[in-house]
């Protein structure tokens, strides 16, 4: 389908803007889908709930649902105060707004080629194919992975608020983020049955000093916490997250990420590589 500049394919989630890649993640990408397919009409949220995240997912659907629209805004370069794409409707859900074609097919994203290179056009569609190829061997891996482990119960995992180390009040907001986006991807559909995730509770809310993990496990009855912490200096941001084992405060995995800026796009960015870190440690137990 096509809306403005973008073409989108809901099938795959692939969206781009005059022929170049936007990147946009499953969820989000999802969320658009239903909204673009109803163009014009009001989707109101208990059907994105029901249609995107099921009733059976444990996930903190109202800030999952506001990091997917602020993230497809991100996207397609729209705000909420004066919208081109999407419209909120108080109270009630989003409309699609902008009109909306079938299209032609979106094609695939091939990195183009260095200025001067020797490469032909068929040698070109070699390369495409080959990375197909590649993508399609990784994904038939981890579905057999997945499946494999399907009797396995699913693992229970908190992720608390991260902490704004900064001294500045307008890092909430990236705290916050963070914390959505690494909280939507961990509970997406293809995980459902292998991490049962809890964003939102109370207890998840507490500051850093107090915080204790142990007491977290009890009340959730959960295995696992992701914690993290915003500090910057003068230069850079810096993101430290960690995924801590209740049973004896133990750290599975710690990493720092510094950046220049954080804006939605870097937030997912690192809320992707954060979540498969996370992922990959948890489905190996």
């Amino acid at each position: 389908m096509q809306f403005g500049l973008f073409q989108f394919d809901p099938a795959t989630g692939t969206l781009l803007r005059e022929g170049q890649p936007v990147r946009l993640q499953q969820q989000p990408a999802r969320v658009l889908a239903m909204l673009a397919a109803r163009a014009g009409e009001v989707v109101t949220r208990d059907e994105l709930r029901q249609e995107i995240w099921g009733r059976e997912t444990f996930v903190d659907f109202e800030r999952g649902l506001n990091f997917c629209i602020a993230h497809i805004r991100s996207a397609l370069g729209d705000s909420a105060a004066s919208p081109r794409y999407i419209e909120t409707v108080p109270r009630r859900g989003y409309r699609f707004i902008a009109p909306v074609s079938p299209g032609a097919d979106v094609p695939p994203a091939v990195p183009p080629e260095p200025a001067g290179a020797p490469v032909t056009r068929s040698r070109s569609w070699l390369y495409a194919l080959a990375a197909l190829a590649v993508l399609a061997a990784i994904g038939v891996g981890l579905t057999t992975v997945l499946r494999s482990r399907g009797a396995s119960p699913a693992v229970p995992l908190a992720v608390a608020l991260f902490d704004n180390e900064t001294g500045e009040t307008s890092y909430d907001d990236v705290a916050r983020g963070m914390t959505d986006a690494i909280v939507v991807r961990l509970a997406a559909p293809e995980l459902v049955g292998r991490l049962n995730v809890v964003g939102n509770a109370p207890i998840l809310r507490t500051a850093r000093t107090f915080r204790d993990v142990k007491a977290i496990g009890d009340a959730l009855g959960v295995q696992y916490v992701v914690l993290g912490q915003v500090k910057k200096d003068r230069e850079r941001v810096r993101l430290i997250a960690h995924l801590i084992r209740v049973s004896d405060q133990g750290h599975v995995w710690a990493k720092t990420f510094d950046r220049q800026d954080v804006s939605l796009a870097v937030q997912s960015e690192l809320a992707e590589e954060i979540a498969r870190s996370v992922i990959s440690k948890l489905t190996a137990i």
